[in-house]
């Protein structure tokens, strides 16, 4: 793989992007949308908004990026890109995204700049300010599977809502074990992101519990409305109850690897429970 495409991968976080398209396209076929015009249109301009988001977020922690181990060797800290061609990539990746996103509809456009403005200007300069941030993060990064929906119909409405709620409550478990696993390196770029202030402790461990437990009811809410049949009943609660069960080891235990488990299955989670949401709608 040539170096400069490799850097412009670790610039946007590729890898993070794909996954959030994966969940915009599950809002988008759950809410009845068909047309893969559109769905070309959603999956290109969903990654080029998330890819200029993930630039801009590196731009702005660049110096306290290079004081962390895992994001060191980004191409700003390693002095590999320029600011000015950081700040190209991420203006061209946004304008050609939302202009993408205003070919499918005006509110796929409006939650993309939405999603682009909290996430970039909220979420990021408050991560070095309050664990509150990520209450904050996870309203931009439960923004995919309601934009995907709203794409379908132009229409806000129930069941974007359901999907955004769904999300939402996903994103705490999610992003406090991944704060427990880098929590050393958080704190050498002064971030303390874990639900406690006392960091990686019996309360921000019960909390991850609490979340995940929540997770449950929450993610069989399209099943209990009727949405969708049998199949998220048994399905949804046996992700769940295997999802609880990892974070209530990571409670009795306390363990580094247990809250790596349990980062690796929020990662496996959220597209299941998704398209299980999709093939199972009736």
């Amino acid at each position: 793989m040539p170096k400069k495409l490799k850097q412009y991968i670790s610039f946007t976080k590729f890898r993070l992007s794909f996954l959030v398209v994966v969940s915009a396209l599950s809002g988008y076929l759950f809410n009845g949308g068909s047309d893969y015009y559109e769905i070309s249109l959603l999956m290109i301009g969903g990654m080029l908004v998330t890819a200029a988001s993930n630039g801009s977020n590196q731009i702005w922690e660049k110096d306290i990026d290079g004081l962390m181990k895992r994001t060191a060797k980004r191409p700003l800290p390693m002095k590999e890109m320029s600011l000015t061609e950081a700040y190209i990539v991420v203006a061209v990746s946004l304008i050609v995204g939302l202009i993408m996103l205003a070919m499918i509809n005006w509110p796929a456009f409006y939650l993309g700049i939405a999603a682009y403005i909290s996430y970039v200007f909220i979420y990021t300069p408050l991560k070095r300010i309050t664990p509150w941030a990520v209450f904050v993060g996870a309203f931009p990064g439960a923004i995919p599977p309601m934009l995907g929906a709203i794409a379908a119909t132009g229409e806000f409405g129930f069941i974007p809502g359901i999907l955004f709620f769904v999300q939402f409550t996903w994103q705490f478990p999610h992003f406090w074990a991944i704060a427990w696993v880098v929590d050393a390196d958080y704190r050498a770029g002064g971030f303390s992101l874990l639900p406690s202030k006392k960091g990686k402790s019996k309360e921000s461990a019960f909390q991850i519990a609490l979340y995940s437990l929540a997770l449950i009811p929450f993610s069989l809410l399209p099943w209990w409305l009727e949405m969708t049949g049998i199949w998220t009943l048994i399905i949804g609660s046996v992700l769940g109850a295997w999802f609880f069960l990892l974070s209530y080891k990571l409670f009795l235990s306390m363990d580094d690897k247990d809250a790596r488990k349990l980062m690796f299955a929020s990662f496996v989670y959220l597209p299941i429970i998704q398209f299980v949401y999709v093939f199972d709608k009736i």
